[in-house]
């Protein structure tokens, strides 16, 4: 697990979310008369301290625990892996239904905010005080909880090192290239999911792995990816950090920076809140659809690789981590970094379920930072180590970065097994033979320093990965070949169609050129096979596998009858340039002219039309259309309002800088302000001004959170936010402030300059606003190069005075560029200045 670095507090509001244990506080009810023992409410005991005490402000989210869990023992007799998760997802859903179910209809009625689990029997509620009370007082409720949070990871620099025949150092020391090379194997058929921080799916050596990623290139996220709402800008897999991403990488990564180039990744984002993790995790047992609905066990990854964790035992996790045992899901984690004293081992890693990897470097020594166990009940812990320190892979925006930490070496075990299951598919939902396998075949490190043997110890492990070692070991299955080709019906090659198989183990393949495909190592049985590519009716052909033989089966796709849709997108009657009509479902997608024309061919049928302007400034449109022949569609878009009425145009302004540094910022993080002239937002004009090193600037003293989409009652409000992050005014940055121009149309303008992130990344920006005594808001930006200056995960816009109404620019959304500017203009209405 990577280094880790704890989150700012999150952002005030009436809900507050409790993030770890805070101190031991007086109870929720009064004390009675003196001498009196104090009055508890039936189940009071039951209420953590830590909810008691944020009760007291009021209405707080937690955790309810409810007694008893489901009988997986049907999991147990199970003999693939398919029926094993079934099975664990029917035993799991019908339990928490049974045991749930007052109360979820107490909460129904009182019109609390509440999510149900059934992976861990707990239920996530947000309530008041007395609500909590009659919680507490149902029999079947054993505990109210806080949410906790694991610890967000932050990577430790690594030492670049020079490729080995095109692999990175770490990949060739654990003999991928000769699983590659001498046993044809990159992991193909295997899917492995991924908890962290996101993933970059536009990245070139990640994209064409995702399972939801087309022959053809069109993504398709149902069942391939989850995370919290508005952690991205889109239904898309996004990776505001670059943890996961790197993670990814080393998993399936090209370019010699992945262990099994030939896997497919799915991934759930959110990392490290506990209550998204929960969610994470029972999302990988029963994938569901991008709407949260019809879930599907049978989708199921056949690795979990999870590098994240936190010290202290969680039996929430632990819950979470049998179940996917139960339904023959390997769960892979990082075991810490808080070595190298002994006794550091993290969790979930150290629970015994649990397989977990400590981290060498390219010496083969274990790395200091590399937690030591023993584990829970004194089990060995970790459980292997694999590459840790310095390790190269994949960022988003296409980049590279040398990383080290127990992060980085999980990763390269959750790999060796995709290459296992890819050789030997009898191994698939058999979590104990995978880790007798991968212990037996480890290279042993002497180190009893804390306890064990030379074999097998606290530092090490059972030892040193070694992945070809444990792919020769894998069971020797009779497994043969199908290949064939997709052509026309009039025999011309079709590329980029997807080819499904479906049958003892479900595979897919998509034809190169000349339509050609294959799918190696599939298991003896018959087979349907189906063709696909847009534009084209599907055929399927049935085939059956015989072990050491190639199948053939080639498929023929009918064209589908094509017809032309064309029309002008506009904005309030004017021809727009540049806008995007992309039709749902599909990659087909078109830009309009000079006069906001656009055209695209599509085959008959009934489709979506997606319309939006180049700039965020203007609303986005979605229109049903039916194709049967020339169709002809106009769209006019309209120009985005908030409530109170301000609009915003996207342009190119000069770039404005301060010239007066603010001397407190640097270390109070808000400095308080007096603008030489009252400035109006929506509707009221002030003089006194908080400016946060966080990138934005309040009219009420602030808070200084994370970003959050807007808007949002909590702290900060009634304030500008040009680009609200996790911002860093260091030695090399600055914030300056400057007035410029004449009455009545002077600006006051505060200038972020040359700030970086505070999470370790090396990028730095500079930005500014100009807050205009007429009422006008305006934003410029600079050195920008990069996702991060981009906006990837920051909030761009304005906020009221109560938190009710905003102009949300952009959330976590990569949508500036070098010299953009932005400029808010409020509707003409009566300022009022504040007495």
């Amino acid at each position: 697990m990577s280094r880790q670095l704890r989150s700012p507090a999150s952002r005030r509001s009436p809900v507050r979310l409790l993030i770890g244990l805070v101190a031991a506080a007086g109870l929720l009810f009064p004390q009675g008369a003196a001498h009196a023992a104090p009055y508890r409410a039936p189940g009071d005991d039951k209420i953590a301290k830590a909810v008691a005490t944020d009760l007291k402000d009021g209405k707080a989210t937690f955790f309810v625990r409810l007694a008893g869990e489901a009988n997986v023992s049907a999991a147990r007799r199970a003999a693939t892996k398919q029926a094993k998760g079934r099975a664990v997802y029917a035993a799991k859903t019908a339990h928490a239904n049974r045991s749930q179910a007052r109360l979820r209809k107490l909460l129904t009625e009182r019109k609390a905010a509440f999510t149900p689990f059934w992976i861990a029997n707990i239920v996530k509620v947000t309530a008041d005080p007395g609500l909590a009370t009659e919680i507490a007082a149902l029999p079947e409720v054993t505990a109210i909880e806080p949410i906790e949070k694991a610890d967000p990871p932050k990577p430790r620099p690594g030492k670049a090192r020079a490729k080995i025949d095109a692999a990175e150092w770490n990949i060739d020391r654990i003999g991928a290239p000769q699983v590659w090379t001498d046993l044809k194997n990159l992991g193909e058929g295997v899917v492995v999911g991924i908890m962290d921080s996101g993933v970059d799916i536009e990245h070139p050596d990640l994209a064409g792995q995702y399972r939801g990623t087309r022959a053809d290139g069109y993504m398709d996220h149902d069942y391939n990816w989850t995370a919290p709402e508005g952690m991205c800008p889109s239904a898309a897999p996004c990776d505001p950090h670059y943890h996961g991403t790197h993670v990814t990488g080393t998993i399936v990564g090209k370019s010699g920076i992945g262990v099994a180039p030939g896997a497919k990744w799915i991934a759930a984002g959110g990392c490290c809140d506990e209550s998204a993790l929960l969610a994470g995790g029972q999302w990988m047992l029963a994938p569901t659809d991008v709407n949260g609905q019809n879930p599907r066990p049978d989708l199921a990854p056949d690795i979990i690789n999870n590098s994240w964790g936190g010290k202290g035992y969680k039996d929430t996790y632990e819950t979470m981590v049998s179940a996917w045992v139960d339904a023959g899901i390997f769960p892979m984690f990082a075991i810490g970094n808080d070595g190298p004293a002994c006794g550091t081992a993290h969790s979930p890693g150290m629970f015994t379920e649990s397989y977990a990897s400590g981290a060498f470097g390219a010496d083969n020594a274990a790395a200091s930072f590399s937690s030591r166990g023993a584990g829970e009940n004194g089990e060995l812990k970790p459980n292997i180590s694999a590459p840790g320190d310095g390790i190269r892979s994949s960022i988003p925006e296409g980049g590279y970065k040398t990383i080290s930490g127990t992060s980085m070496a999980s990763p390269h075990v959750a790999a060796t097994v995709v290459l296992m299951l890819s050789a030997a598919p009898s191994l698939r939902g058999d979590v104990a033979a995978v880790r007798a396998l991968l212990d037996s075949t480890a290279i042993d490190g002497d180190d009893t320093t804390c306890g064990g043997t030379s074999q097998d110890n606290n530092i090490y492990g059972e030892g040193r990965l070694d992945a070809y070692a444990a792919v020769q070991a894998a069971p020797d299955d009779p497994l043969g070949t199908l290949s064939g080709t997709v052509t026309s019906t009039i025999g011309v090659p079709v590329t980029e169609a997807d080819v499904t198989v479906t049958g003892p183990l479900g595979r897919t393949a998509a034809s190169g050129g000349q339509g050609a495909y294959s799918v190696r190592r599939l298991p003896p049985g018959t087979y349907q096979v189906t063709a696909s590519r847009f534009g084209y009716s599907p055929t399927t052909t049935s085939v059956t596998i015989v072990a050491g033989q190639t199948t053939t089966a080639d498929l023929a796709l009918t064209l589908r009858p094509h017809a032309p849709v064309s029309g002008t997108i506009s904005v309030a009657g004017v021809p727009e340039k540049g806008a995007t009509v992309k039709v749902a479902g599909t990659t087909a997608e078109a830009v309009t002219d000079a006069a906001g024309h656009y055209q695209l061919g599509l085959p008959h049928g009934s489709y979506r039309l997606e319309v939006s302007a180049s700039s965020r400034c203007v609303g986005t449109a979605s229109e049903q259309i039916t194709v049967a022949g020339s169709v002809t569609k106009n769209v006019d878009l309209q120009v985005r309002h908030d409530t109170f009425g301000y609009t915003c145009t996207s342009g190119t302004e000069p770039y404005v800088a301060g010239t007066q540094r603010l001397t407190q910022i640097d270390t109070k993080q808000v400095e308080e302000l007096t603008l030489p002239f009252p400035v109006p937002l929506y509707g009221t004009a002030r003089s006194d001004l908080w400016v946060s090193a966080r990138g934005f600037a309040s009219f009420i003293e602030p808070d200084v959170p994370d970003n959050e989409p807007l808007p949002n009652p909590g702290l900060p409000n009634l304030a500008v936010y040009p680009f609200w992050e996790n911002i860093w005014v260091d030695a090399q940055a600055g914030v300056y402030t400057a007035t410029v121009g004449t009455a009545p149309h002077r600006s006051f303008v505060i200038e972020w300059r040359n700030v970086t992130f505070n999470d370790g990344n090396d990028r730095r920006l500079s930005f500014s606003v100009l807050l205009g005594e007429d009422g006008t808001i305006g934003y410029r930006y600079k050195d920008i190069d990069a996702w991060r200056d981009q906006g990837l995960s920051a909030t761009i816009g304005l906020e009221n005075q109560d938190g009710s109404d905003a102009f949300e620019y952009s959330y976590n959304a990569r949508v500036i560029s070098e010299g953009r500017s932005l400029t808010f203009t409020a509707p003409a209405v009566p300022r009022r200045t504040r007495p």
